[in-house]
């Protein structure tokens, strides 16, 4: 009896799903939308442009939209640039993140704490 209901509930749902996008279509603000997605993508294949290329042309039209980031694009800021200064090599080294190949290395030879302490400001 379960795959019956389950058959059922989806049913409506479709059915109520179905209802909802008949209402879209009839929506003109949707068909005006719709008609302008069309032509762009229809300019787009005329001169053989990408998405990316349009939205540098109207980057340089509004630099706004170059600031506009892609979608799934992360909005989290960037992490602080660190500098380590190895006091017995001289060397330096300048990271984002803690997984640097030659911090990691001295973290091996001199410790972690150490490597630490050799953070600049």
């Amino acid at each position: 009896m379960a795959k019956i209901n389950d058959y059922y509930q989806k049913k409506q749902l479709m059915d109520k799903l179905a209802e909802e996008l008949r209402r879209l279509e009839d929506d003109s603000s949707l068909k005006h939308e719709l008609e302008f997605e069309e032509k762009i993508r229809g300019l787009m294949d005329e001169y053989n442009k990408s998405a990316k290329d349009v939205l540098q042309v109207l980057g340089a039209i509004d630099p706004s939209v170059s600031s506009v980031k892609a979608e799934g694009a992360s909005s989290r800021p960037k992490r602080p640039l660190k500098t380590y200064k190895n006091p017995h090599s001289g060397e330096t080294v300048q990271t984002r993140g803690g997984n640097h190949k030659t911090l990691n290395e001295w973290r091996e030879k001199y410790g972690k704490e150490a490597v630490q302490g050799w953070q600049q400001n």
